[in-house]
């Protein structure tokens, strides 16, 4: 396994993603799938079982990339950052809306916004392969 950024980075946002789907169905205990509103998280993060299963998902994709190529992971890392950006932006509009099938709260968009970046970043900054060919005349 060679070392990447974008496979560290995509493994350890794909396990505590996959950890945060798991323990999110502690606190959703009774709550409806596509409910506008959930348990809580830490007393922060609002979820209901389908943000759950999101959590799951996403965190899947993450560490399976972060498991397997480098591309793979880069790949991975900008696209499910580039859906945490929107996520974050649109989340604001949604609260308070029967469109917030995720049960969002203004904490999960800050979240989302940070993941974004910490993904963005990796999958766009890092593993730049730097190839340069120089001739030499004598």
């Amino acid at each position: 396994m060679s070392k990447s950024p974008n496979r560290l980075i995509a493994s350890i946002v794909g396990a505590v993603y996959l950890l945060v789907g798991l323990l999110g169905f502690a606190y959703t205990g009774g709550v409806n799938f596509v409910a506008t509103s959930g348990g809580l998280i830490l007393g922060v993060f609002e979820v209901n079982p389908l943000h759950n299963v999101a959590h799951l998902l996403i965190g899947a994709a993450l560490l399976i990339a972060g498991l397997s190529s480098v591309s793979a992971a880069k790949a991975t890392n900008t696209t499910i950052g580039a859906v945490y950006l929107l996520l974050g932006i649109v989340g604001f509009f949604l609260v308070g809306t029967g469109l917030n099938i995720l049960a969002l709260n203004t904490a999960d968009h800050f979240l989302h916004l940070a993941s974004a970046l910490v993904l963005l970043g990796a999958g766009l900054g890092a593993d730049k392969r730097v190839t340069s060919r120089t001739s030499v005349t004598v």
